[in-house]
């Protein structure tokens, strides 16, 4: 089979740590042809998506006292080429957030792809409809006292009421731009006058869950279905347990409540083409579902001895 990754530049991505690097491996070692491009290389011609990509050959990172190990090169491009992106078989869509003007152009070039033909993973619909905070709300029996709002006062009240909560900017990624707000700091109206842009932009308000400090688990699903976690923990006095921002990994199962939220989620993922999801939750409650470029594979691979990247490969194969 052929597979194409649309991914940031390849030059930048870090082996050792990027999901896409995991999935490519996987593909390449199950022995199917990996091509790679970006955005900025798509086009619809004759109303059908074309890109200009790569075939890609990659050296697999190694796992040595612990650690993914990569060599200092550990990728060869070949000559590129024009193709309609129909002639793959599936097509993943994992250029990292924010999703912004051009990354919204890029799903309407996706859709010119003929699904009869080739699977995007994840459907360009699906990319557009979930926003990563936002789509958690419809799943209320899942998530925890929730309010969207660029209004201050709304903001204030509710943070009065609740004693504490977590701030979060809709287009954010990897904990960027996540504030603890506390009832009575005196820096309140800055933190929400700079996050909100002056009450010009929405921003997501979430009670603050103690149980933060034990965790926030990362769940890998494939088409609704779990098959892997990680625990990442706060460190030091930070309060967010994301590994962009210094949060440690632990190994992690999945409890009852866990699989009951994958449960509740699973028949609108697949109903809006969201194959490859990760969800974070704390204290048994849903606080996003990532839809973008999900990661953790390589976390869950190293502490759990697993291959996550090759069940997805085997799963598009077997349903493409």
């Amino acid at each position: 089979m052929k597979f194409a990754f649309i991914i940031d530049p390849i030059d930048r991505l870090d082996p050792s740590h990027d999901t896409s690097v995991a999935l490519m491996e996987s593909a390449q070692m199950l022995g199917h042809e990996v091509w790679i491009t970006e955005i900025g290389y798509l086009s619809v011609i004759q109303s059908q998506a074309v890109a200009r990509l790569w075939p890609v050959t990659l050296t697999p990172v190694e796992l040595t006292s612990g650690r993914w190990v990569a060599p200092p090169v550990w990728y060869q491009l070949a000559q590129p080429a024009e193709r309609p992106l129909q002639d793959f078989d599936a097509v993943f869509m994992r250029t990292d957030p924010p999703v912004t003007v051009p990354y919204l152009y890029a799903t309407y070039v996706l859709d010119y792809i003929d699904p009869a033909k080739t699977r995007v993973v994840n459907s360009p619909r699906g990319l557009r409809a979930a926003n990563e905070k936002m789509y958690a709300l419809q799943f209320t029996e899942a998530i925890p006292e929730t309010i969207v709002s660029q209004d201050k006062l709304v903001i204030q009240k509710v943070v009065e009421a609740w004693g504490a909560a977590v701030l979060k900017p809709l287009g954010g990624k990897g904990g960027e731009g996540i504030l603890f707000l506390e009832a009575g700091d005196r820096n309140f109206n800055s933190m929400v006058e700079i996050s909100t842009g002056r009450g010009r932009e929405p921003v997501m308000i979430q009670t603050f869950l103690p149980a933060a400090k034990e965790g926030d688990k990362r769940i890998i699903l494939l088409d609704g279905n779990p098959i892997g976690a990680v625990n990442r923990i706060p460190t030091g006095s930070e309060f967010r347990g994301n590994m962009a921002v210094g949060g440690r990994v632990a190994a992690a199962g999945i409890t009852d409540r866990e699989r009951e939220i994958c449960s509740q989620l699973a028949p609108t993922l697949k109903r809006d083409g969201l194959v490859f999801v990760g969800i974070d939750v704390i204290g048994g409650y849903l606080t996003e579902v990532n839809v973008t470029s999900p990661t953790g594979i390589r976390e869950i691979d190293r502490l759990d001895g697993a291959r996550l990247g090759h069940q997805v490969i085997e799963w598009i194969a077997s349903n493409g």
